[in-house]
């Protein structure tokens, strides 16, 4: 009996090891589609933090809009008004008593090179009243003052019913009361019968003022002609205030030369100023509170993208069965990866699209109010949403990291 000897078979061509196959590749929409599912499974968990994000990019595209939208009503007034506008008022002597300009201050100051329009106003010790049974102290912080009748022109002050002093009511017991005397006098209309009480006598109201943002202080002034003041109310004659315009181009030049002009003997008893300036020192201050705000929203932001964090955290946490089973069937760690992260993003965009539209609701809302026009820059808007995708990323990055690095083994022994 032979033992024959057995060899193991040779290995052939198709017995070779094959390579293993590669995992499928995740397209753009396959992401978005896998990204997407998850947010869909918690919606309220995802409603709740895109709505932190919503609250810090509304708050910031809010100020910046409200911030531009005045901005730009700023421009347009200034625009109306005009910001060649300079004004000369009588100061103090080196003994600190009250100066006055002189006389001819109005026709020095009208012969400087590039002055277009010049007039001018004088405070009176009067006093106006509703009637003539109002007790005297009871002023209620209203002036009276004596005005030339050319100061429409260079105050830019605009009639809204009656008409201006002139020429032939200038020397009678005429007056145009400013915005705010007339609301305070309770003077709605002019006519005949509308009278007030300036001087122990009664004065015909023939016109009223629109408000003036240059000249706040016409708005609660009562006016009266020249003439009348000296004759009935012991006037002094000496212009208070002098109104000069100037060509746009020649502002600086006649601003630097107004104060010896006005008072060649004692400049420094004369004050000079732009009221533009006033307006703008305001909106400055606006922009640094519009900044303050913009803080406020970037850490509304950032607690935004805590509550993004927080919500991909505990997500990965309560997927580790379905991470697990991804791995298992052959999803890479590059794949879960970029399905967190893509979960991710989409939530902070959602969060930054709603907050953008929140914030334009806002801006418009509150400049229709206050009757501005509604700007909100493209660059906060797009901002915005950067910004949200930016934060999304940064607190979606370390869920995401974590759950790639999930064994398989752990994660399914959780289930």
């Amino acid at each position: 009996m032979s033992l024959t000897t057995q060899r193991p078979p040779q290995a052939g061509p198709d017995s070779a090891a094959r390579p293993r196959p590669k995992p499928a590749r995740l397209g753009p929409a396959d992401v978005l589609r896998v990204g997407g599912s998850g947010l869909r499974s918690r919606p309220l968990r995802v409603f709740l933090s895109a709505l932190g994000i919503a609250i810090g990019i509304a708050a910031m595209v809010g100020v910046v809009g409200i911030s531009t939208s005045s901005t730009e009503d700023l421009d347009r007034r200034l625009a109306a008004l005009g910001t060649n506008l300079l004004t000369v008022t009588a100061g103090q002597s080196f003994t600190g008593a009250a100066a006055h300009l002189p006389d001819e201050s109005v026709d020095m100051i009208g012969n400087i090179d590039g002055v277009t329009a010049v007039s001018a106003v004088g405070r009176t010790d009067a006093k106006v009243y509703r009637n003539d049974h109002v007790p005297k102290q009871e002023t209620g912080g209203l002036t009276v003052s004596a005005a030339r009748t050319d100061l429409p022109r260079s105050a830019g002050v605009e009639i809204v019913d009656g008409r201006w002093l002139n020429a032939a009511n200038a020397r009678y017991p005429a007056v145009v009361l400013g915005p705010k005397a007339a609301e305070q006098l309770g003077v709605f209309r002019v006519g005949t019968d509308t009278r007030v009480w300036i001087g122990d006598q009664w004065f015909t109201v023939v016109g009223l003022l629109a408000p003036n943002d240059l000249v706040p202080e016409l708005d609660s002034a009562a006016l009266v002609g020249w003439p009348v003041a000296e004759a009935e109310l012991d006037f002094d004659g000496y212009p208070t205030t002098v109104y000069t315009r100037t060509e746009e181009s020649a502002v600086t030049d006649v601003q630097s030369v107004l104060g010896p002009t006005a008072n060649p003997e004692n400049p420094s008893e004369a004050n000079v100023s732009r009221p533009s300036d006033a307006l703008e020192a305001k909106q400055a201050t606006d922009d640094t509170l519009s900044g303050l705000l913009l803080g406020l929203g970037a850490v509304a932001l950032l607690v935004g993208g805590v509550g993004v964090a927080n919500t991909m955290v505990i997500s990965v946490l309560e997927r580790r069965s379905e991470i697990g089973l991804r791995r298992s069937l052959g999803a890479t760690r590059g794949q879960i990866r970029t399905q967190f992260l893509c979960e991710a993003l989409l939530l902070s965009a959602l969060g930054g699209l709603g907050g953008v539209l929140l914030g334009i609701a806002v801006t418009s809302g509150y400049a229709a109010y206050q009757g501005w026009p509604s700007v909100v820059p493209t660059w906060a808007m797009a901002g915005g949403v950067g910004a949200t995708l930016v934060i999304g990323g940064l607190a979606g990055f370390y869920p995401a990291v974590r759950a790639a690095r999930l064994p398989p083994t752990e994660a399914l022994a959780t289930t």
